[in-house]
């Protein structure tokens, strides 16, 4: 099964395949038979339990981690801008935020500050790196991750480390440069209950997609407690995301509603 964009304009190509990935660490799989293709201008949302292959599918797309199996084919005109979930900094070593986002070859000082500017972080230009908050440093990554002038939009989990307050000002931050920018999002998310509405589809992955669909579709499928259970509704943090299936012995998925929802079997 193929998933390829319930929101895109006719005639439009993708921007990156994914053609039947399979990832798999000292056989045990991390991915399985993974297929989708990122349109531009399209916001997806990829949520599921922890351990389920979220940034390994995320870090397959980037090219940090070779597939077992499978393609990924980039569009000539792709340009990505990455939001890791954190970065490590030497301590030992302080760099400023002006420095940091210099550290990209062939800058103008202008490119810099324009982008500082857009995410309202022009303040924090002299700070240590060091010595941010966990708010202060997403944006700083996002500014970075801007200065590509991507057309598709990468983020893993944005908001770990981030306090309520911060969270629904970053992702309305991430709103409006995708409104800018012009450009697609791809993003990994614990924070369906903020993001829902903003997304223009939603994946759910364990190893396999499982499903796949519109906000008000998967929103609204009252089987979800029974089917995942306290724990993984914690674990996502939202309490609303559903599926409309459930999952044999086997693993493979049964149930679906084919009009609504898009669902995939595990290869045997």
């Amino acid at each position: 099964m193929n998933i390829t964009g319930i929101h895109r304009e006719q005639n439009q190509q993708p921007l990156i395949q994914l053609k039947n990935i399979n990832v798999v660490f000292a056989q045990k799989t991390a991915l399985q038979n993974i297929n989708l293709n990122i349109y531009p201008n399209s916001i997806i949302t990829i949520v599921g339990p922890n351990g389920g292959g979220k940034s390994t599918l995320l870090k397959t797309l980037l090219k940090l981690q070779t597939p077992t199996s499978g393609e990924v084919i980039y569009s000539k005109n792709v340009r990505i801008g990455y939001v890791p979930q954190k970065i490590h900094l030497d301590h030992s070593l302080p760099i400023t935020v002006e420095r940091f986002l210099s550290l990209k070859k062939g800058l103008k000082t202008q490119e810099i500050s324009t982008a500082l500017e857009q995410l309202s972080i022009s303040h924090l230009r002299k700070s240590n790196m060091q010595k941010l908050s966990g708010g202060e440093m997403q944006r700083v990554l996002l500014a970075r991750a801007i200065l590509n002038k991507p057309n598709l939009l990468v983020l893993d989990e944005p908001t770990q480390g981030v306090d309520i307050t911060g969270q629904a000002e970053l992702y309305q931050l991430i709103h409006q440069t995708q409104q800018k920018l012009n450009c697609a999002v791809l993003m990994v998310s614990h924070d369906l209950h903020i993001v829902m509405a903003d997304s223009k589809e939603v994946l759910c992955i364990n190893q396999h997609i499982c499903c796949a669909g519109t906000p008000d579709v998967l929103s609204n499928d009252p089987t979800f407690m029974r089917l995942w259970g306290n724990q993984l509704a914690q674990n996502v943090g939202f309490y609303t995301h559903h599926h409309n299936h459930h999952h044999t012995l086997h693993g493979d998925v049964c149930g679906c509603n084919s009009s609504a929802v898009h669902c995939q079997n595990k290869d045997k």
